[in-house]
């Protein structure tokens, strides 16, 4: 099963917003208890799938591809194919990993 940023997606953000696919939520805890999932983190961590254009005199910093980390609450979620993905300002997103 391949992710949102391995496919082409035919959503454009406007302006400085960014489409991110969040990060599968943790499965087990570091010494192998299982989560069930009523009480899974909601992840931190994501990929961007897609980026607006950017305001007039600010340009994006992120690009596709990019993992980045945002705050936990950030962002409005929306079903894009099947697939949960969240739509935020690039001021919601607090870093960008591994570059």
């Amino acid at each position: 099963m391949s992710t949102l940023a391995e496919i082409q997606v035919n959503v454009q953000p406007l302006a400085d917003r960014v489409l991110v696919e969040p990060a599968p939520a943790e499965e087990k805890t570091a010494f192998g208890i299982i989560i069930p999932d009523t009480a899974k983190e909601k992840p931190q961590r994501g990929t961007v799938v897609a980026v607006g254009p950017g305001k007039k005199d600010e340009p994006l910093t992120v690009k596709v591809g990019d993992t980045v980390l945002y705050g936990k609450y950030s962002g409005t979620e929306l079903a894009y194919e099947g697939k949960d993905i969240l739509i935020m300002r690039e001021s919601d997103i607090y870093a960008i990993i591994g570059q």
